[in-house]
């Protein structure tokens, strides 16, 4: 089965700072695969640069077979990949269902825009309760859930989660890794950042180690749940 995601040689560079140093990744359809790995081991980087946010230096980001090494960032939501960017970026002096509609600036058809916020509603009950408010005065959580939508309401067959439980309570932590398998369930492939390791590998099917811009370790969530791994994920960028 060709892989939905594929990463060949994949470098970033910002000037002469290597970030990401030449990483091979595969991603198949259906699955969460969750990329860990200490502050500063990559992780963001891989992101945008898949994204398109940030060009890649060498190396090849195949889709579903396509080459989108290239692709300028507005164009890759089309393709069927989108971000939900770490920071949570959601516009604060828009409102709820505003900022809900920016993630489908890709799709012409009225009425396809709105089922597709209708899906993001029923996910996300509070967004409907407050679409009319303003994002900047939504809680961490809320925002966290509209940035979410955000990135679902293209319908992306590949999402991009850089850091969604990152400032959020314990609480709202649950609820979110909740709603990824949810997500997983529903058809979207993911790929997920994140530093809440055991949170991420209790949902996840596989998982690269990235430490230093490289590839340390891959293997299924249960290997990589090991004692080992998990104190490589902290130290490893170091």
């Amino acid at each position: 089965m060709t892989p939905l995601l594929k990463l060949q040689n994949f470098k970033l560079r910002y000037g002469a700072v290597q970030a990401v140093r030449g990483i091979d990744i595969e991603i198949r359809k259906g699955e969460i695969v969750a990329l860990l790995g200490a502050n500063g081991a990559g992780k963001s980087s891989t992101m945008k640069g898949i994204a398109g946010l940030e060009p890649v230096a060498e190396g090849r980001v195949l889709f579903d077979g396509r080459d989108i090494t290239d692709l300028p960032p507005e164009e890759i939501p089309s393709a069927g990949l989108t971000l939900s960017p770490e920071g949570r970026r959601v516009f604060g002096t828009l409102t709820v269902a505003d900022n809900l509609r920016m993630g489908a600036y890709t799709i012409t058809d009225k009425a396809a825009i709105e089922t597709a916020l209708r899906r993001v509603f029923d996910l996300f009950p509070i967004l409907e309760e407050r679409q009319g408010q303003y994002a900047g005065t939504l809680s961490g959580g809320q925002q966290q859930m509209l940035a979410i939508g955000r990135a679902l309401m293209c319908n992306p067959r590949l999402l991009l989660l850089d850091e969604p439980s990152l400032g959020l309570a314990p609480l709202i932590v649950e609820q979110v890794f909740a709603l990824i398998s949810t997500l997983r369930d529903q058809g979207v492939t993911i790929l997920l950042v994140e530093q809440n390791v055991a949170g991420a590998l209790a949902i996840a099917d596989r998982a690269y180690l990235m430490a230093s811009g490289r590839i340390i370790r891959e293997g299924s969530a249960a290997e990589m749940r090991s004692a080992g791994a998990m104190a490589d994920s902290y130290l490893g960028g170091h």
